[in-house]
């Protein structure tokens, strides 16, 4: 007996229950929740212009659709840097238009929901505000994909019901990005949990997306995490490149350089194929 399966659903929305088929999430000509494996990559945060047209030209030529980048960096310590904030939202949107790249950044609250959406193509919530219910409302009325990070210490039932807060506001198109969770471990920025991602396949019909920068801690940790995300049925990865680690304003230690995220892009296209996906 599948315990998992019998057990009553709280989801009235994200839930297998209501919807057997896996949702996938289109966005121009990229489908994010279907046969095709989503990459997602850039920086950890927009530090300048030539710094982000760089990496995203970079990412264009080897086929990635989509540029993550932070304009407001929510960080843990006030003395740290805080993203560019309308600037580089400025600088995003000139990728937008300039590259013709899908952008993916972070938004913090619900007072800059509407500046920060006009300069991107998907929301990501982060792990922080992972039940900051007021935000999670205001996601819900607008029409465009939000990507939900796991709370730092939340339970799956947790983060679903995070999830449950968009929809109930009318926005169905919601990823959920497994970003590491709180443990004892400290040779890890954080543990990957990716058990989660079979178990949210179970219980969910929505797209799910690995973090293994975030939740490692560690680039060179990185490709051996990505492989096992798409092993474990992901539907797409979020990972840090960054043309110059070592003189990045936030965590460096986690990117990739390019020629790393090349190497990784063709090992990644034959895991891919194993499991029916393709690049």
């Amino acid at each position: 007996m599948n315990l998992v399966a019998e057990k009553a659903s709280p989801f009235k929305l994200c839930g297998r229950e209501q919807k057997r088929e896996g949702t996938i999430i289109t966005i121009g000509n990229t489908s994010i929740g279907g046969r095709q494996l989503a990459l997602m990559a850039g920086p950890c945060a927009v530090e300048s212009e030539d710094q982000l047209f760089a990496i995203a030209t970079y990412l264009k030529n080897k086929g990635v659709s989509i540029l993550r980048g932070g304009a407001y960096k929510p960080r843990t310590s006030p003395y740290s840097f805080q993203g560019l904030e309308k600037e580089g939202l400025r600088l995003l949107n000139r990728i937008r238009r300039e590259l013709g790249l899908l952008v993916i950044t972070e938004v913090l609250d619900q007072f800059t929901i509407d500046e920060v959406a006009k300069s991107c193509d998907i929301l990501q919530v982060g792990s922080r505000n992972m039940q900051n219910y007021s935000l999670l409302r205001e996601l819900g009325r607008l029409d465009k994909p939000v990507l939900l990070k796991r709370g730092m210490s939340a339970t799956v039932e947790e983060w679903l019901m995070a999830a449950e807060y968009i929809m109930s506001g009318g926005n169905s198109q919601v990823m959920l990005c497994e970003r590491g969770i709180r443990t004892f471990e400290t040779y890890t920025r954080n543990t990957l949990d990716l058990s989660a991602v079979p178990l949210i396949k179970e219980l969910s019909h929505l797209p799910v997306i690995v973090d293994p920068s975030h939740a490692t801690g560690r680039y060179s940790l990185v490709p051996a995490m990505c492989k096992a995300a798409v092993i474990a049925g992901a539907d797409g990865l979020i990972v840090e490149v960054h043309p110059s680690p070592s003189e990045a304003l936030s965590d460096g230690a986690q990117s990739l350089l390019p020629e790393k995220f090349s190497t990784l892009l063709t090992e990644l296209k034959e895991v891919a194929a194993f499991t029916g996906k393709s690049i």
